[in-house]
């Protein structure tokens, strides 16, 4: 056989070699397709019907505000738009917009005139005060035919960053909580460094102990320096103690190190416990309210969203830097996250794969 067809036939060996040991890899197939099609149909969710818009808005109370509400129609139009408002307080419209639930609030005055109040730094915002002014000023007869000021939601608390930053804190204590533990006990029984320690006379609990010790000590660099850097570059204000802040942080980053055991407590592959990890995390990544708020999902999904210990993490998170809530306000999250937590690491040790 000449050479080159040598050559040839060994690389289509070693071509088919490489894809039946990808084909043995389910967590590889899975990334490489499944994971896409989960982050179309999470988002999808989150931002259903595209072909149908829907804005959320409010009106301040008043009787102008009044009648031009009830003109407005119901359904949606010919553009694929629909529109979602209620009358409420003004105070509590700037309450919902605060919290991100409505993406603008309108107040009409007896001169026919709108003042918007909205988030210019949201993207969302931006596209509903264009669409909303839209709809009024058609229902007032003509384009334009209202005089419109627009008051800029720029005060710290109010703003889109505000509303991040507690996301991001969650987002980073459950990955060093879940990645930092996972990922390096499994690499310990891939080096049977598992092995010789449990070869010692330490009991076996301290070694796992000892991996939710060594989170607790760390979860203070990861949420801390996000928190000061956002205050420091963004004004972001903490309203709430820092006192319950750390606290609600801590039980937080101890429930995800719990989790981080139970994924890797059979796993023997850093390729298995990685994809392990990253399905336990893609719910939370999608659902869980870090970069838009968790009520945008429908309301059937609504108490599984809410039972995710990263979703009640960031709500507390929030209510705390945002709303100055007190820690014995947030026992509700805080017994989620300590469920969570305890479960998961009772699991891990039942569970736990001491040999190899």
């Amino acid at each position: 056989m000449k050479r080159g067809n040598r050559l040839r036939g060994s690389l289509a060996q070693l071509i088919g070699c490489h894809v039946k040991a990808y084909l043995r890899e389910p967590e590889a197939v899975f990334w490489t397709y499944g994971f896409p099609i989960l982050m179309v149909l999470g988002l999808g969710l989150a931002f259903r019907n595209p072909a149908q818009v829907e804005y959320r808005f409010a009106f301040v109370e008043s009787e102008p505000a009044l009648e031009l509400s009830r003109q407005i129609p119901t359904g949606t139009d010919s553009d694929g738009e629909s529109f979602r408002f209620d009358l409420v307080a003004r105070a509590e419209g700037l309450e919902q917009l605060r919290r991100n639930r409505i993406a603008i609030l309108v107040e009409v005055t007896a001169e026919s005139s709108l003042v918007y109040h909205f988030d210019d730094a949201n993207p969302d915002s931006r596209t509903a005060r264009l669409a909303v002014d839209n709809l009024l000023q058609s229902l007032l007869g003509r384009r334009d035919a209202a005089t419109v000021r627009e008051e800029r939601v720029d005060t710290p608390g109010s703003r889109y960053v505000d509303f991040l930053v507690p996301g991001l804190i969650g987002m980073n204590l459950m990955g060093g909580g879940i990645w930092g533990v996972g990922f390096v006990l499994v690499d310990m029984r891939v080096k049977k460094l598992l092995k010789r320690l449990i070869g010692t006379p330490m009991p076996r609990y301290q070694l796992l102990l000892s991996l939710v010790g060594s989170r607790g000590i760390f979860f203070l660099p990861e949420g801390f320096v996000l928190v000061v850097a956002a205050y420091l570059i963004f004004q972001v204000p903490i309203l709430g103690s820092v006192f319950s802040l750390a606290v609600m942080m801590l039980v937080g980053a101890l429930c995800f190190t719990g989790l981080g055991l139970l994924i890797a407590s059979r796993a023997r592959r850093l390729e298995v416990v990685s994809g392990l990890m990253n399905v336990v995390m893609l719910p939370m990544w999608l659902c869980s309210g870090i970069f838009f708020s968790a009520e945008r999902f429908p309301d059937w999904m609504q108490p599984a969203v809410q039972i995710l210990p990263l979703t009640q993490l960031i709500n507390a998170l929030r209510a705390i830097m945002l709303d100055g809530a007190s820690l014995q306000q947030q026992l509700l999250p805080l017994a989620v996250l300590a469920a969570w937590g305890g479960i998961s690491f009772l699991l891990a040790f039942f569970w736990f794969r001491w040999s190899d």
